[in-house]
């Protein structure tokens, strides 16, 4: 056989190119050869010269048996189709830091990525698997050339994606003005956040010597980063952000200067003044008979013209500037600010807070909205970048608590994954709800639930991942429903680590 498909693979260099290419000739050669077959005669006399010397010593039956076995080989070895110019060598896909989900796992996961609707929930499927020290196979999930929400173990795939030719920075390698260039735009990212929260000062020098040479689109996402272990050694620098460029970067760093309580007319200059013109549409009241104290609530707007100004100013100035506008400090304006008199105008705060308010402001916001519960909690979601672990386990337990908006777990970002106790679903009435809308004839709730149950399977624990599968299934789920897939697969996680 070896013999055979030398003669083939030389029958296709002699009829032009070193390379395996199909041309019209031997095209037409082997229909020849197959068109004789077909209609039950010879084809001994339509061979190649060369196909015939391998075959003339044997007996006629024997002759065809080999000019088969030959096209055969030509076909599949030696006459494939040329790859087209525009192809590239790729090299291997990167090892990753975490093994692999083990292969009686995979069906599972395959099932809970499935049901995933969109790219932010495949990614949380990852994340949660993840969490409990593996990564998924290349064919089941892959991040997006684009995607910073995935765990960081994925970045070496995220930077293959890109185009990295190669591994360029080993595993200990460490960050540095001289090994810059050795990484890959993901894992530089990881490295330089890395360090903003061990040496910050490291960081921002990097940051400040390396990125000042990128192009806008790069330096914006650098600057972004000194958000993490943000404080008052970054202010120069940032202030010298004022003369970039961009004017992304110019804005960037001026909310990054706000929250750290520099102040500043963020329009750059100009007759009118932008917070005064906010503060007109804020009016300030009393309120209380023994103690009274200072309050401050939107004004009713006459136009849309006045709405659609009054959201421009709550985007672009910055909170600080407003309330020394009035003379309070972020927290006492919190505490001051009317809630549920206007609805666009609480949101508008709340999203000026997570932009340009202090660290202070924005925990304050946060513990404040989170207790007054309902539909004023649910503005937390706006803050979500700039809260601790801590504080969003408190909103999704006020949330799971009165059970009236679960659909707004779906927009919790950047939650933990695996934490939540048998006891938080339990205490409120998540559980009593999931009872009633799978057990229920409303199709919409059914359905409702069923997108409540992927995100526990997101959230619980394997313990209470296990028990909620038995408690809807009691209530009426049926045990193949695609909704259980994360569920499933958290709780066999855990199953799986501890056989390892």
């Amino acid at each position: 056989m070896e013999r055979r498909e030398a003669r083939a693979s030389g029958f296709a260099k002699q009829h032009g190119e070193a390379r395996p290419v199909v041309n019209e000739l031997e095209q037409a050669g082997l229909a020849r050869l197959r068109d004789g077959w077909i209609s039950g005669g010879a084809a001994f006399e339509f061979a190649p010269a060369e196909w015939k010397e391998v075959a003339a010593a044997a007996n006629p039956d024997e002759q065809e048996r080999r000019l088969l076995a030959i096209a055969a080989q030509a076909l599949d070895v030696a006459l494939r189709p040329a790859a087209p110019k525009t192809l590239k060598r790729r090299p291997p896909l990167p090892l990753l830091a975490l093994p692999m989900l083990p292969e009686r796992l995979r069906p599972s996961l395959r099932a809970a990525l499935k049901y995933a609707a969109d790219a932010r929930l495949k990614t949380r499927v990852a994340t949660l698997v993840a969490s409990r020290g593996f990564v998924l196979h290349p064919m089941d999930w892959m991040p997006a050339v684009t995607d910073q929400e995935s765990p960081d173990v994925y970045a070496p795939w995220v930077d293959w994606q890109a185009g990295a030719e190669g591994e360029k920075r080993s595993g200990r390698e460490q960050l540095t003005a001289e090994t810059w260039d050795d990484f890959y735009p993901a894992a530089r990212r990881i490295a330089l956040i890395d360090l903003r929260r061990t040496r910050p000062a490291l960081a921002r020098t990097l940051i400040e010597t390396k990125g000042t040479s990128e192009p806008a689109e790069v330096r914006l996402p650098l600057v972004e980063l000194m958000r993490f272990g943000l404080g008052t050694d970054d202010v120069p620098f940032l202030k010298s952000l004022s003369a970039d460029r961009s004017g992304k970067v110019r804005e960037m760093a001026g909310r990054l200067l706000a929250r750290l309580g520099e102040r500043g007319n963020p329009t750059d200059g100009g007759l009118e003044n932008p917070i005064a013109e906010l503060a007109a549409f804020i009016e300030e009241g009393k309120s209380g008979f023994i103690r009274r104290r200072t309050t401050y609530a939107p004004t009713k707007t006459k136009s849309p013209a006045q709405q659609a100004r009054r959201a421009d100013l709550f985007a672009s100035c910055y909170f600080g500037d407003l309330v020394a506008h009035f003379g309070k400090t972020e927290s006492d304006f919190i505490g001051a600010w009317q809630f549920g008199v206007d609805d666009n105008a609480d949101l508008f705060l709340v999203r000026m807070v997570s932009a340009s308010g202090g660290d202070a402001a924005v925990a304050c916001l946060a513990d404040l909205l989170v207790a007054a519960g309902g539909r004023l909690a649910l503005l937390v979601l706006q803050l979500m970048l700039r809260l601790d672990g801590g504080r969003k386990r408190l909103l999704i337990r006020q949330i799971l608590n009165d059970a009236q908006n679960l659909a707004a777990l779906t927009q919790v970002e950047g939650a933990e994954a695996g934490w939540l106790e048998w006891g938080d679903l339990t205490s409120g009435k998540t559980l009593s709800a999931l009872r009633a809308a799978v057990s229920g004839d409303n199709d919409i709730m059914k359905r409702s639930a069923e997108q409540y149950l992927e995100t526990m399977g997101f959230l619980a624990t394997a313990a209470t991942a296990e028990k909620l599968i038995g408690e809807v299934v009691a209530a009426g789920l049926p045990p193949a429903s695609p909704s259980l897939g994360l569920l499933r697969l958290n709780a066999a996680l855990a199953q799986n680590q501890s056989h390892r």
